[in-house]
């Protein structure tokens, strides 16, 4: 309760409001805007849900690339570094996103072991994480860094104290998926009896039978036709009417039961742990399946030897662009992020990206609908500088194990 206290209001951070907020307070726009902005001020996602598989495939990312890169919960991030590139930029306007990339970080270079690393960041329940945090990774990170995860609640705990838990089951996301759980109890379906298939046939089985009816239930209708109801999923009132705009009946029920199906059926569980964060609320153990590509042994010790390639800053990825030389990054990746933002402000993004792209520069990002965001947004001296991969994209948007996206796009510099 003390954090939530702590983080009321977004004069906090100016930084994520100026990003957030397009229309006038008082407006029904304005109120969903402040309402999401409120929500989003706090820590929103311990666990990053794009697939980080997907977007290495996609940047063709080697040894030598000069990375930009949304941090979100850093996952992404720790996995591009398995693939030694250069040096890696990691933005984000959330502080506590800022707070657990660089703990993520300190975790692979400080704590002993790739063991380690995984009852630190893998496992639930271990209260030995703290003495690890203390012991290995508390002073070797920066003093605000190291101040947030000290700071004590109310209760007199400290915010690091979560990983002795389980820090997937907390931060905006976290707490959705909690919701979600609870709502399907309700409706006498218990979500992490799922975990228990060992099939995609079994998971076909258990999806149509238990949870694709949930959608037609009148409750789960009413809250999906509101746009507060998915701030939980990290979803701005601007991607929202994205989804909304493939239901025509003004319920996006529907979509999300598409996107739901496609994470629940059609990769096997056993190597989809975005299916074990939405249904089992964890990661699997090592009988049951994989972990995330960055906790695998197999990518240990690259990952390690690389954190320093790495520097995190809490700004937005247009204000970094603007410092940096021109031709000077070889890979951009957006997240979601566009599907936020207004046309000047896409504009003034794509005006950086092309003045700093390098030859033969990849950009990728994922959109809440099928298509392409920039399209007919933004400048046509910006986008003929652009090719888009069409077929490419589609190919590894059916790939991608997170499945809560419509699309997934790749752009290439033209004439490289």
């Amino acid at each position: 309760m003390a954090d939530i206290v702590e983080e009321r209001g977004l004069q906090r951070n100016r930084k994520l409001k100026d990003a957030l907020l397009q229309h006038k307070a008082l407006s029904p726009h304005g109120l969903s805007e402040r309402l999401f902005g409120l929500l989003f001020s706090g820590l929103v996602y311990p666990q990053i849900w794009e697939d980080p598989a997907v977007d290495m495939d996609a940047m063709e990312l080697s040894e030598g690339h000069s990375i930009v890169t949304i941090g979100s919960g850093g996952c992404n991030m720790l996995a591009y570094l398995s693939r030694s590139p250069k040096s890696i930029d990691v933005i984000d306007l959330n502080r506590h996103h800022i707070a657990l990339n660089r703990l993520k970080l300190a975790a692979f270079k400080h704590l002993p072991a790739h063991a380690d690393v995984v009852r630190y960041l893998g496992m639930d329940g271990l209260k030995s994480n703290s003495s690890a945090f203390d012991d290995h990774i508390a002073r070797n990170l920066d003093e605000q860094t190291r101040a947030y995860w000290q700071k004590r609640s109310l209760t007199g705990r400290r915010r690091v104290e979560v990983f002795n838990k389980n820090i997937y089951r907390t931060g905006l996301l976290g707490r959705f998926i909690a919701i979600g759980h609870i709502i399907a109890r309700l409706h006498g379906v218990d979500l992490k009896e799922f975990a228990k298939a060992r099939s995609l046939r079994e998971q076909r089985q258990f999806f149509d039978a238990n949870i694709a009816p949930l959608f037609d239930r009148p409750l789960i209708r009413f809250v999906t036709s509101r746009k507060s109801s998915l701030f939980g999923l990290g979803i701005p009132p601007q991607q929202y009417d994205e989804l909304a705009s493939l239901a025509p009946n003004g319920s996006i029920a529907p979509v999300l039961r598409e996107r739901l199906e496609k994470l629940a059926c059609h990769f096997p569980l056993n190597d989809n742990y975005f299916a074990w964060q939405a249904f089992a609320r964890r990661y699997p153990r090592p009988e049951e399946g994989n972990l995330p590509d960055y906790l695998r042994a197999e990518n240990y010790k690259a990952i390690r030897q690389n954190t320093d390639r790495v520097t995190v800053h809490h700004e937005s990825v247009t204000v970094l662009l603007a410092r940096k030389p021109a031709g000077s990054v070889d890979r951009f990746v957006l997240l979601d992020a566009q599907d936020w933002m207004t046309d000047d402000q896409l504009n003034a993004l794509w005006s950086e990206i092309n003045r700093t792209a390098a030859p033969g520069a990849r950009v990728i990002f994922r959109t809440a609908a099928e298509k392409s965001v920039i399209e007919g947004r933004i400048a046509d001296t910006l986008r003929q500088e652009w090719t888009y991969l069409a077929e490419r994209s589609a190919e590894l948007n059916l790939q991608d194990r997170s499945a809560i996206y419509g699309g997934f796009h790749i752009y290439v510099k033209a004439g490289q």
